[in-house]
């Protein structure tokens, strides 16, 4: 982990000093003990001097404007458009990674688009996005950054998304969610041997996070499962991890079933065939998950959100397009009368598959007159 550069970046929060000199930072459970000089294993957080600082801090790998239902969340804010952004490095390993050129970058030189807080939620508000998502990378490991991002979309109404892993200590963990809108986590497997061998983390610490997030916050939460052949999508890994939701978090939770493609590390796995996650979907829904979900495929049946107590189709949904929407004003069943569980604000959004890239310069320099002329 040794990196003799000039270390440059904001001062970071979560750390503290050990006897022996080293300095820990507390942001995940990897408690990376560092020496001046020395990042951490994300390798964006890094010591300089006495204290841990974020490296990254104001620039991000590329800013795009997604649906919602990318992140993936089916039930909030349905159809409408979220600016969505990353910065560079991660704290778990996974062999898997879908976006490793990103998450296991160690070229600073890549994160190309520089946007102060302020210049985001701007560029939000001035492009019609309902939503800012911090995703492509863990945002834990950006926490200081997405922090004041977050601070600065909810002074304009924007609301915050994070797309994680749920990898954080408990301190750390209590302030990242208070500052959020909703989340996905990513549920990678339900095994403490698949986290240790192709993520190098701990089940427990995740599973931990769920709980808080669900019983301790007003986040909205949903979950999504990545299955690989032969690694952790048999039916009894898949009949465990349904029934603890279920039990532990409330049959209101949405989990979506997502399909990897060969990347990184494992190129040597096959895809996953439709059928495994749709054979996901059906257990899900034996076990009482409400609104279970398959990703990365057409299929409007296992895509759709459907009344729990009547059966009746509430929202259409094939990928990310939006069809039928059966929803009333709010967010119940028009034909039984019971309550969808979700963020619904009236009729949906039409945003459908459009993706936007965007670039920040434009916004943090309108932003700059802006602030000039009022001075």
């Amino acid at each position: 982990m040794a990196d003799r550069d000039i270390i440059e970046g904001v001062s970071g929060r979560h750390w503290h000093a050990l006897p022996d000199g080293r300095v820990q930072c507390d942001i995940c459970p990897r408690e990376c003990k560092l020496r001046d000089g020395q990042r951490g294993l994300c390798f964006v957080r890094a010591r300089r001097g006495g204290e841990i600082v974020l490296t990254t801090y104001g620039r991000s790998s590329g800013f795009c404007i997604d649906p919602i239902e990318k992140k993936p969340l089916d039930h909030f804010l349905p159809g409408t458009p979220v600016l969505s952004f990353g910065t560079a490095g991660c704290n778990l390993t996974c062999k898997f990674c879908q976006n490793w050129d990103i998450s296991k970058s160690r070229e600073m030189d890549r994160l190309m688009d520089e946007a102060p807080p302020e210049a985001i939620a701007e560029a939000a508000l001035q492009t019609g996005c309902r939503s800012v998502a911090y995703t492509y990378n863990d945002p834990v490991i950006f926490f200081e950054y997405a922090l004041d991002v977050a601070a600065a979309c909810r002074s304009r109404g924007i609301k915050n998304v994070a797309v994680s892993a749920g990898y954080i200590c408990p301190e750390a963990r209590a302030e990242f969610y208070d500052a959020m809108d909703a989340v996905n986590v990513d549920l990678k497997a339900f095994t403490e041997g698949f986290y240790k061998t192709l993520c190098s983390a701990e089940l427990e610490v995740v599973k931990e996070t769920l709980v808080y997030i669900k019983h301790e916050t007003d986040v909205w939460l949903e979950i999504t499962t990545l299955l690989i052949p032969g690694e952790n999508d048999s039916e009894g890994e898949i009949e465990e991890l349904t029934q603890w939701l279920v039990e532990a978090l409330g049959p209101d939770v949405p989990l979506h079933f997502s399909a990897f493609h060969p990347d990184y590390k494992m190129t040597d796995k096959p895809n996953t065939p439709p059928e495994t996650l749709i054979r996901a979907w059906r257990i899900a829904r034996k076990n009482g998950v409400r609104y279970a979900y398959t990703g990365n495929i057409h299929n409007k049946e296992t895509g759709s959100t459907y009344c729990h107590q009547c059966g009746l189709r509430l929202i259409g949904r094939d990928w990310y397009e939006l069809s039928d929407w059966q929803l009333t004003a709010d967010g119940c069943c028009p034909r039984c009368g019971t309550a969808c569980a979700g963020v619904f604000d009236g009729k949906p959004g039409d945003w459908g598959r459009k993706r936007q890239p965007l670039r920040m310069k434009q916004f943090a320099a309108g932003l700059h007159n802006r602030l000039g002329a009022l001075h």
